[in-house]
């Protein structure tokens, strides 16, 4: 298969071209060349903007096309528009493109964000999904049934730039207290880049269409059932300090920025973001490698790191509001 990847060289499109690479695909990377200086061996590379020229692509054709980094409806239209053929199209959405996440359960047939306007020309925690949502208006209308819409929930593993996930495996290794919040029912909704892109070429390869939610794991998990089996797999000695959501909003502690993956109850209408229902991708033959793998697996990605990314509460930080919590 010829597979032309759009951008390629970070997080999941790393993960796309060593997936379809391994199984015998001929890639070309399309992207403007600033997160890589070198192509990997057997791929292709197109220098070029996708906001500015994509003339290149006039000139060479591909049996399907994995578009990672749409985050503008225009940008989803012109790629298409300077396609030649007509390839099978895959877009990496997201489940926040959902117009309702209050109630867990959310399965592909629910309603979308009212779609983000050519005026809105920033991504911020607004717009995001309304941006995601007009994306794949753009990709049906002008795809129609070659397109594929994967809506992944937080996507975690080696070469995460985004730090989330690894906050929390830091901490588990570490061997000293860290502070865990609320009660630990707070449920959590993560997939591997790894077990993403193996799946999504495999689904190329088969023109599947239509859309799917990739999340994981298909057992329910919250956060001290994750908190207890990292703990186990990293065989830490590091001491979770439970912390009540009551003592953390006094303390102007937040979900999300500054305690990675993690809501507190009140956050009512984001109460179904970490228990999308995932069947359908389950049922597509997505393979989901275990938590306790991931864990390791970026336990040892970090360790090799000389400056790793920072997300949420310094451990500095957190151990200053820890001292002034046992004060309390």
């Amino acid at each position: 298969m010829r597979l032309l990847i759009i951008g390629g060289t970070i997080f999941v499109g790393r993960a796309l071209t060593e997936a379809a690479l391994d199984r015998g695909h001929q890639v070309t990377q399309l992207n403007r060349g600033k997160h890589a200086t070198v192509t990997p061996a057997g791929v292709k590379h197109i220098r070029a903007d996708r906001d500015e020229d994509l003339g290149a692509l006039k000139n060479a054709a591909w049996d399907a096309v994995i578009d990672t980094c749409a985050y503008f409806p225009r940008q989803v239209k012109s790629l298409l528009t300077a396609l030649s053929g007509e390839p099978h199209y895959t877009l990496i959405s997201s489940v926040s493109a959902y117009a309702d996440l209050s109630q867990p359960g959310v399965k592909e047939s629910a309603a979308l964000s009212v779609p983000a306007g050519e005026e809105v020309t920033t991504v911020s925690r607004e717009t995001y999904g309304p941006l995601k949502s007009a994306c794949e208006q753009v990709a049906v209308a002008t795809a129609g049934t070659r397109s594929l819409i994967v809506r992944p929930s937080i996507i975690v593993g080696p070469y995460d730039p985004t730090g989330r996930f690894a906050h929390w495996v830091r901490r588990l290794s570490a061997n000293d207290d860290f502070l865990a919040p609320g009660d630990g029912s707070a449920p959590l909704q993560v997939i591997d880049v790894r077990d993403l892109a193996e799946w999504i070429v495999r689904l190329v390869e088969q023109r599947i269409t239509g859309a799917f939610n990739a999340v994981g794991p298909q057992e329910p998990c919250d956060f001290r059932n994750f908190i207890r089996r990292g703990l186990a797999a990293l065989r830490s000695n590091a001491r979770p300090i439970w912390v009540s959501e009551a003592k953390l909003a006094e303390r102007k502690i937040e979900g999300g920025s500054m305690l990675p993956l993690w809501l507190p109850a009140t956050a009512r209408e984001f109460a179904g973001l970490f228990c999308v229902d995932g069947r359908k991708a389950w049922a597509a033959g997505l393979k989901l490698r275990p938590l306790e793998q991931i864990i390791r697996d970026v336990s040892r990605y970090e360790a090799d790191l000389s400056e790793p990314v920072q997300a949420g509460l310094s451990p500095a930080d957190e151990r200053v509001l820890l001292a002034a919590l046992r004060g309390n």
